[in-house]
Protein backbone atom coordinates (compact mmCIF):
# COMPACT_ATOMS: atom_id res chain seq x y z
CA UNK A 1 0.00 0.00 0.00
CA UNK A 2 1.88 3.09 -0.67
CA UNK A 3 2.11 5.73 1.99
CA UNK A 4 0.38 9.00 2.08
CA UNK A 5 4.29 10.75 0.96
CA UNK A 6 4.27 8.34 -2.14
CA UNK A 7 0.63 9.51 -2.96
CA UNK A 8 1.78 13.31 -2.46
CA UNK A 9 4.97 12.59 -4.85
CA UNK A 10 2.95 10.74 -7.67
CA UNK A 11 0.05 13.37 -6.98
CA UNK A 12 2.88 16.39 -7.52
CA UNK A 13 4.59 14.48 -10.26
CA UNK A 14 1.27 13.89 -12.54
CA UNK A 15 0.19 17.52 -11.70
CA UNK A 16 4.02 18.44 -13.47
CA UNK A 17 3.35 16.38 -16.89
CA UNK A 18 0.24 18.34 -16.85
CA UNK A 19 1.77 21.46 -16.56
CA UNK A 20 5.41 21.74 -18.03
CA UNK A 21 5.08 25.25 -18.12
CA UNK A 22 6.09 24.83 -14.44
CA UNK A 23 7.91 21.84 -14.48
CA UNK A 24 11.75 22.53 -14.76
CA UNK A 25 12.83 19.38 -16.22
CA UNK A 26 9.93 19.55 -19.25
CA UNK A 27 11.25 20.87 -22.81
CA UNK A 28 10.53 24.80 -23.47
CA UNK A 29 7.59 25.12 -25.92
CA UNK A 30 6.78 28.60 -26.84
CA UNK A 31 3.34 27.37 -27.23
CA UNK A 32 2.53 26.46 -23.29
CA UNK A 33 1.67 29.79 -20.74
CA UNK A 34 4.41 31.16 -18.94
CA UNK A 35 4.96 29.25 -15.74
CA UNK A 36 7.17 29.12 -12.59
CA UNK A 37 10.07 27.05 -15.10
CA UNK A 38 10.00 29.50 -18.17
CA UNK A 39 12.64 31.94 -16.79
CA UNK A 40 15.11 29.38 -16.14
CA UNK A 41 14.35 27.52 -19.07
CA UNK A 42 14.94 30.85 -21.06
CA UNK A 43 18.17 31.70 -18.98
CA UNK A 44 19.55 28.37 -20.45
CA UNK A 45 19.52 28.78 -23.97
CA UNK A 46 21.80 31.90 -23.55
CA UNK A 47 25.26 30.84 -25.51
CA UNK A 48 23.29 27.88 -26.67
CA UNK A 49 22.02 27.87 -29.90
CA UNK A 50 21.47 24.89 -31.13
CA UNK A 51 19.10 24.23 -27.89
CA UNK A 52 17.78 27.64 -28.71
CA UNK A 53 16.78 26.85 -32.14
CA UNK A 54 15.62 23.46 -31.06
CA UNK A 55 13.43 25.71 -28.54
CA UNK A 56 11.85 27.26 -31.99
CA UNK A 57 11.51 23.57 -33.71
CA UNK A 58 9.85 21.90 -31.28
CA UNK A 59 7.53 25.12 -31.17
CA UNK A 60 6.94 25.10 -34.91
CA UNK A 61 8.34 28.55 -35.22
CA UNK A 62 9.14 29.48 -38.78
CA UNK A 63 12.97 31.53 -38.55
CA UNK A 64 16.12 31.61 -40.83
CA UNK A 65 19.36 31.20 -40.00
CA UNK A 66 21.88 33.94 -41.37
CA UNK A 67 25.45 33.95 -41.50
CA UNK A 68 27.64 35.47 -39.11
CA UNK A 69 28.81 38.76 -39.41
CA UNK A 70 30.98 40.74 -37.49
CA UNK A 71 34.01 39.87 -35.61
CA UNK A 72 35.75 41.46 -31.55
CA UNK A 73 33.19 42.44 -29.58
CA UNK A 74 30.62 42.86 -32.46
CA UNK A 75 30.52 39.38 -33.94
CA UNK A 76 27.32 37.63 -34.73
CA UNK A 77 27.69 34.12 -34.71
CA UNK A 78 23.94 33.49 -33.84
CA UNK A 79 21.89 35.56 -36.11
CA UNK A 80 18.20 33.94 -35.98
CA UNK A 81 15.55 35.97 -38.12
CA UNK A 82 11.82 34.62 -37.62
CA UNK A 83 10.05 34.41 -40.51
CA UNK A 84 6.52 35.84 -40.28
CA UNK A 85 6.95 38.01 -36.91
CA UNK A 86 4.88 41.21 -37.34
CA UNK A 87 7.78 43.26 -36.82
CA UNK A 88 7.75 47.08 -38.86
CA UNK A 89 9.51 48.46 -41.02
CA UNK A 90 11.11 45.44 -40.85
CA UNK A 91 12.05 41.56 -39.48
CA UNK A 92 15.79 42.34 -38.35
CA UNK A 93 17.84 38.86 -37.21
CA UNK A 94 18.58 38.74 -33.48
CA UNK A 95 20.33 36.63 -31.09
CA UNK A 96 18.10 33.21 -30.67
CA UNK A 97 17.27 33.94 -27.31
CA UNK A 98 15.87 37.04 -28.19
CA UNK A 99 13.78 35.93 -31.01
CA UNK A 100 12.03 33.34 -28.44
CA UNK A 101 11.40 35.05 -25.74
CA UNK A 102 9.42 37.96 -28.72
CA UNK A 103 7.39 35.42 -29.72
CA UNK A 104 6.77 34.26 -25.73
CA UNK A 105 6.18 38.00 -25.31
CA UNK A 106 3.68 38.22 -28.27
CA UNK A 107 1.33 35.52 -27.70
CA UNK A 108 1.38 35.50 -24.55
CA UNK A 109 1.17 38.69 -23.28
CA UNK A 110 0.64 41.29 -26.32
CA UNK A 111 -1.92 39.90 -27.95
CA UNK A 112 -3.89 38.86 -24.99
CA UNK A 113 -3.67 42.36 -24.06
CA UNK A 114 -4.86 44.02 -27.20
CA UNK A 115 -7.75 42.29 -26.66
CA UNK A 116 -8.29 42.51 -22.90
CA UNK A 117 -7.40 46.36 -22.47
CA UNK A 118 -7.54 47.53 -26.08
CA UNK A 119 -10.44 45.43 -27.25
CA UNK A 120 -8.68 45.02 -30.48
CA UNK A 121 -6.57 42.75 -32.29
CA UNK A 122 -2.55 42.77 -32.82
CA UNK A 123 -1.32 44.30 -36.34
CA UNK A 124 2.02 44.59 -35.69
CA UNK A 125 5.13 45.93 -33.61
CA UNK A 126 7.27 48.47 -34.18
CA UNK A 127 10.95 48.59 -33.82
CA UNK A 128 13.63 51.59 -34.00
CA UNK A 129 17.11 48.79 -33.65
CA UNK A 130 18.40 45.98 -33.39
CA UNK A 131 22.35 45.51 -34.66
CA UNK A 132 24.45 48.72 -33.72
CA UNK A 133 28.47 48.05 -32.64
CA UNK A 134 28.52 50.96 -29.73
CA UNK A 135 29.22 50.54 -26.52
CA UNK A 136 27.07 51.47 -23.93
CA UNK A 137 25.70 55.16 -22.80
CA UNK A 138 28.53 55.83 -25.56
CA UNK A 139 32.16 56.76 -24.58
CA UNK A 140 35.65 54.70 -24.95
CA UNK A 141 35.45 52.47 -21.55
CA UNK A 142 31.91 51.57 -21.01
CA UNK A 143 30.55 47.59 -21.40
CA UNK A 144 29.33 46.98 -24.79
CA UNK A 145 25.83 47.34 -25.27
CA UNK A 146 23.78 44.09 -25.77
CA UNK A 147 22.54 45.97 -29.15
CA UNK A 148 26.65 45.48 -30.52
CA UNK A 149 25.95 41.84 -31.11
CA UNK A 150 21.83 42.03 -31.98
CA UNK A 151 20.90 40.76 -28.38
CA UNK A 152 18.60 43.77 -27.49
CA UNK A 153 15.58 45.22 -29.70
CA UNK A 154 13.86 48.67 -28.93
CA UNK A 155 10.10 48.03 -29.23
CA UNK A 156 8.53 51.63 -29.90
CA UNK A 157 4.67 51.17 -30.64
CA UNK A 158 2.02 48.27 -31.45
CA UNK A 159 -0.36 49.01 -33.93
CA UNK A 160 -3.81 47.15 -33.87
CA UNK A 161 -5.88 45.89 -36.93
CA UNK A 162 -8.34 49.26 -36.75
CA UNK A 163 -5.41 51.13 -37.70
CA UNK A 164 -4.99 52.37 -33.79
CA UNK A 165 -1.10 53.06 -33.02
CA UNK A 166 -0.17 52.99 -29.12
CA UNK A 167 3.53 54.90 -29.13
CA UNK A 168 5.19 54.91 -25.96
CA UNK A 169 6.48 58.67 -26.83
CA UNK A 170 2.92 59.43 -27.01
CA UNK A 171 0.86 57.55 -24.82
CA UNK A 172 2.95 56.08 -21.62
CA UNK A 173 2.56 59.67 -19.69
CA UNK A 174 -1.09 59.53 -20.46
CA UNK A 175 -4.39 58.22 -18.63
CA UNK A 176 -6.46 55.59 -20.03
CA UNK A 177 -6.46 52.10 -21.72
CA UNK A 178 -3.33 52.62 -23.86
CA UNK A 179 -0.90 53.43 -20.82
CA UNK A 180 -2.19 50.60 -18.66
CA UNK A 181 -2.02 48.32 -22.20
CA UNK A 182 1.51 50.07 -22.56
CA UNK A 183 2.30 49.45 -18.49
CA UNK A 184 0.84 45.46 -18.72
CA UNK A 185 3.14 44.74 -21.48
CA UNK A 186 6.31 45.99 -19.60
CA UNK A 187 5.40 43.93 -16.65
CA UNK A 188 5.10 40.48 -18.73
CA UNK A 189 8.49 41.55 -20.61
CA UNK A 190 9.89 41.23 -17.48
CA UNK A 191 8.72 37.42 -17.19
CA UNK A 192 10.97 36.19 -20.68
CA UNK A 193 13.71 38.69 -21.33
CA UNK A 194 16.44 39.53 -18.85
CA UNK A 195 16.55 43.59 -18.95
CA UNK A 196 13.35 45.63 -19.78
CA UNK A 197 14.04 49.47 -19.71
CA UNK A 198 11.03 51.17 -20.01
CA UNK A 199 10.52 55.44 -20.35
CA UNK A 200 10.67 54.75 -16.35
CA UNK A 201 13.78 54.54 -16.69
CA UNK A 202 15.64 57.36 -18.16
CA UNK A 203 14.84 60.14 -20.42
CA UNK A 204 16.83 57.85 -23.37
CA UNK A 205 14.27 55.78 -23.21
CA UNK A 206 11.34 58.07 -23.49
CA UNK A 207 10.08 56.33 -26.75
CA UNK A 208 10.83 53.15 -26.73
CA UNK A 209 11.19 49.82 -24.62
CA UNK A 210 14.94 47.81 -24.62
CA UNK A 211 14.47 44.27 -24.43
CA UNK A 212 17.38 41.72 -23.97
CA UNK A 213 18.89 39.04 -22.96
CA UNK A 214 22.01 39.62 -21.63
CA UNK A 215 23.46 38.26 -18.40
CA UNK A 216 22.48 34.86 -16.70
CA UNK A 217 19.60 35.63 -14.42
CA UNK A 218 16.69 37.45 -15.51
CA UNK A 219 15.64 41.22 -13.53
CA UNK A 220 16.28 44.51 -14.85
CA UNK A 221 13.01 45.51 -14.88
CA UNK A 222 12.60 49.46 -15.04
Amino acid sequence: MLSIAALAVFAGWHWLERHPEHNPLAPLDLRDPIGLATATKLIALRGDTPTCRAVLDRSEIAYSILPPQGEGPCARPDRTQLNTYPLRPNVPATTCPVAASLELWRTKSVVPAAREILGGELSHLEHIGVYNCRRMRGGNSNAWSQHSTGNAIDISAVVLKDGRRISLLQNWNTEGDEARFLRAIRDDACDVFAVVLSPEYNAAHADHFHLDQGGNWMGACR
